[in-house]
């Protein structure tokens, strides 16, 4: 069975209304191929979003209204925290919504998005259903509409949330609430240990005097190339580490696959070793930078024995 979603909305669901909130570096595009891809979008920012509503989104004062206004809302926000801050209290998502779906984008823990869905079912008697959707492909992934989307939750809140976000990506069906976080966790353990060896090796091979972008260029039509190294080569050769991906948010995502380890009974080799150097990178003053800090923090490293061979 082929659980990919390529097709924007169904003629069914063409009066669906969509609405957002968390319109940061990866939110802000999505919201404008979700306003491309379905013609309208409602948004609700503490900033004004100028740009989206000269593009044709509407703002609206509060995510009370949003709520009220919208049949589904999509929450590109950095965590669960956050995501309580808006849905409570008089002005809250939560406050006037009616029959909604709500979409979780945030990278967060399985369990607590499971919690979180309970209590809103509870609070709103079951009229806000819940999906998880966090995305994978960083900006650039969400300027071209390319973003890797894991859903987890019920079949037919699934297919609508696939729909809804299928202009920004690829939505695939992972399984039940919490699905799509454990598929961001292992997605996130892959994305460290890469980041981290590239990152290494740039060190290795400029200390050694090779030309960095040859190296890399060479390197990435074997099996050391990936999107990852697409994306971030210029940086690694440059030295350079412009926030794009916050390197400081992977402590809190390597946290995540952790507890999954836990629950799953899993030793796990490497994880350990990823969560020191990225709790190190942060306690180093780097956790602001892109991840592609990595080769700066391994190059700022001194050897035990303080010297270089």
């Amino acid at each position: 069975m082929d659980l990919r979603y390529h097709d924007t909305m169904s003629d069914a669901n063409d009066d669906v209304t969509v609405g957002m909130l968390g319109l940061g570096a990866i939110g802000h595009p999505m919201a404008r191929r979700l306003l491309d891809g379905h013609g309208r979008l409602l948004i609700s920012s503490r900033r004004p979003q100028t740009e989206l509503s000269a593009a044709g989104a509407t703002e609206v004062p509060t995510p009370r209204e949003l709520g009220a206004r919208a049949d589904v809302v999509l929450a590109m926000l950095p965590d669960l925290p956050e995501l309580e801050e808006v849905l409570a209290g008089s002005d809250g998502l939560l406050a006037d919504a009616g029959d909604l779906l709500l979409l979780i984008g945030s990278t967060s823990s399985a369990p607590g998005v499971r919690a979180l869905a309970e209590r809103i079912a509870v609070q709103t008697e079951g009229r806000v259903r819940v999906v998880d959707c966090p995305v994978s492909g960083g900006v650039d992934g969400a300027v071209a509409g390319t973003l890797s989307i894991m859903l987890g939750g019920e079949d037919a809140d699934v297919a609508l949330a696939a729909r809804v976000l299928a202009p920004c990506g690829t939505p695939v069906a992972l399984g039940p609430l919490g699905s799509g976080e454990v598929a961001k966790a292992c997605n996130q353990l892959v994305v460290a240990a890469t980041i981290l060896a590239l990152g290494e090796a740039t060190v290795l091979a400029h200390r050694s005097g090779l030309d960095l972008d040859a190296l890399w260029t060479l390197l990435a039509g074997g099996y050391a190339g990936s999107r990852l190294l697409d994306s971030r080569r210029a940086q690694l050769v440059a030295g350079t580490d412009e926030p794009s991906g916050i390197a400081r948010y992977m402590v809190k995502d390597l946290g995540f696959a952790q507890a999954i380890a836990e629950a799953t009974g899993t030793d796990p080799a490497l994880l350990p070793a990823l969560r020191a150097a990225f709790d190190d990178i942060v306690a180093s003053g780097l956790g602001e930078r892109d991840i592609s800090v990595t080769r700066r923090y391994v190059d700022q490293r001194q050897p035990q024995n303080g010297t270089r061979g």
